[in-house]
């Protein structure tokens, strides 16, 4: 299933540690309501104290959002940031014991789910009423609605980009300023790079058992090659477009130094450190990360969109979804705060000018000018992005020991039999409502 961006084919989630999100429109359960009271179009700004929790791998932008908004008005938000392994710990003990914050942010990977479970309340009167929702990134909104009602809006926006190390690309004799602009290119200029035969050097990288750093590279490659990975709760990861991808990363692990050492074995934990390391030639990445290397790493970094088997591109739109908790005796203050960040305004302050992904397709078209050139092609990749919509994707995708990562380690390090079981699998996850 595609979302929508101003009409465009695009979907939106992601971030790492659960890097991958997916969503669902199918959900009974009941939700949060407003409760029917009547609120003003941009909530109540009175000097209320509202409550805030984040995942700590967005610390940056949470903490700027926050910030932004603390100092022009009267309410203030108190933000709490979560280690990204004890969220879904947090938040459910919360829901049962009625304490969930004011307003909550989370992976879209979860976002389904907890709209399921009735965590946020129900703002579709709000956020229908934002005037610029039609120039907003819809991927956000799209995964907290159920039976038609909006529960979230975008909070912060991560897509995945391919990047490369210029300084490894001109010593194996690659273009360094030229990219990979399709699947081939990509393992000619990774094989050059593990040709280099350096220490520590590899071609690529891959973390082998982190379901959501998986998604958030390798169904950009399949997006860009025109097939859908999941159709309904049906899982298509065993179609010809995807085993090019899998050929194409078994042939670099049958390479000496063609994906980096660890990469069966890492969990996600350490995934982006190899290539911040100079280690690596070329991968894909959380522009959000590679956005704080520019001035950091130490060498020259390219950036250009995750290309197809023969050409194209694509991006996994990822981050976290934002919503108010059924549980908020603020609602009209929480949506004050929600209502502002959505405005062009905000975005432009807290993302466009922190060299962040703005979720305003007005600010990301305009606001730009001065920022970093790798910053504008990152952007331009939203236009094809797109993300996985399920319920179950947690448990199809992200789970330790899901059938995603033992399609992958048997398609990348073993001998690719075990696909169409493992993906008869996921669909059987996916099903499982």
């Amino acid at each position: 299933m595609r979302l929508r961006i101003l009409g465009l084919a695009a979907a939106v989630t992601l971030s790492i540690g659960a890097l991958a999100g997916c969503t669902s429109s199918s959900s009974t359960a009941p939700s949060g309501n407003t409760g029917g009271t009547p609120m003003a179009a941009t909530g109540v700004d009175d000097g209320t104290k509202l409550t805030m929790w984040s995942r700590a791998p967005l610390e940056k932008q949470a903490k700027n959002a926050v910030a932004a908004y603390n100092a022009s008005h009267k309410n203030q938000v108190q933000l709490e940031l979560l280690p990204n392994d004890d969220v879904e710990g947090k938040v459910g003990s919360a829901a049962q014991t009625n304490s969930l914050p004011d307003i909550l942010a989370g992976d879209v990977v979860r976002i389904p789910y907890w709209v399921q479970q009735g965590i946020f309340m129900d703002l579709t009167t709000q956020i229908d009423g934002l005037p610029n929702k039609a120039q907003l990134q819809s991927g956000h909104i799209e995964a907290g609605t159920a039976d038609g009602k909006e529960h979230t809006l975008p909070f912060v926006t991560d897509i995945s980009v391919m990047v490369w190390n210029k300084d490894l690309y001109k010593q194996a004799g690659l273009d360094p300023d030229k990219g990979p602009a399709n699947l081939s290119d990509f393992v000619t200029q990774a094989k050059a790079v593990a040709g280099l035969n350096q220490a520590g050097v590899a071609g690529t990288y891959v973390a082998g058992q982190s379901g959501g750093a998986l998604m958030f590279t390798l169904f950009p490659m399949m997006w860009a090659s025109g097939a859908d990975v999941i159709r309904g709760n049906s899982a298509n990861l065993d179609s010809q477009a995807a085993h090019s991808v899998y050929d194409a990363y078994r042939e670099l692990a049958q390479t000496p130094n063609g994906i980096g050492a660890g990469s069966k074995e890492e969990t996600g934990a350490t995934w982006t450190a190899p290539f911040s390391q100079g280690k690596i030639g070329v991968m894909q990445y959380p522009y959000t990360s590679v956005s704080s290397l520019f001035t950091t790493a130490g060498f020259d970094i390219g950036v250009t969109g995750i290309p197809g088997i023969t050409g194209g591109q694509s991006t996994f739109l990822g981050g976290d979804a934002i919503g108010v908790s059924r549980d908020s005796k603020n609602v009209a203050q929480a949506w004050n705060f929600m209502s502002w960040l959505m405005s062009d305004a905000a975005q432009q302050q807290v993302f466009a000018d922190n060299n962040d992904t703005a979720s305003s397709l007005t600010v990301l078209a305009n606001g730009y000018s001065s920022a970093d050139p790798r910053t504008r092609i990152a952007n331009d990749t939203i236009k094809n992005g797109q993300t996985p919509i399920a319920v179950n994707c947690n448990e199809a995708f992200n789970a330790a020991g899901s059938p995603w990562q033992l399609l992958i380690q048997d398609a990348i390090w073993g001998d690719g039999t075990k696909v169409a079981a493992d993906n008869n699998a996921i669909s059987a996850v996916l099903a499982n409502t």
